[in-house]
């Protein structure tokens, strides 16, 4: 592992002298959508969770799902992201450990 990693950091040192060539990996991340109550509501119904289960998933609390699902919130950040692709993707929700309560 040594070797590897003083390889690595001589490759380093002569990319930033000018000297060889570094793989460059571009990629872009597609916005996320904004999601009112009503889509918010069409997404864990469609997941077939209640607002508990749902808020789980979400790591939120329920009051977060039910001010969401209100219009009174907008969800932001992370959990629009995870919106986006439980709404995209929603075979993943097998991953998630879902406890009854």
């Amino acid at each position: 592992m040594y070797n590897s990693l003083i390889t690595a950091l001589n490759e380093a040192i002569d990319y930033e002298n000018g000297k060889g060539n570094a793989r460059v990996m571009r990629f872009t991340v597609s916005p996320v959508p904004e999601y009112d109550a009503a889509t918010v509501k069409a997404v864990r119904g469609a997941l077939g969770l209640t607002q508990s289960a749902f808020a789980q998933v979400m790591g939120v609390s329920v009051k977060t799902v039910e001010a969401w699902e209100m219009g009174q919130n907008k969800p932001a950040g992370a959990a629009r992201r995870l919106l986006s692709l439980l709404q995209k993707e929603p075979a993943i929700l097998s991953r998630f450990n879902i406890i009854s309560a």
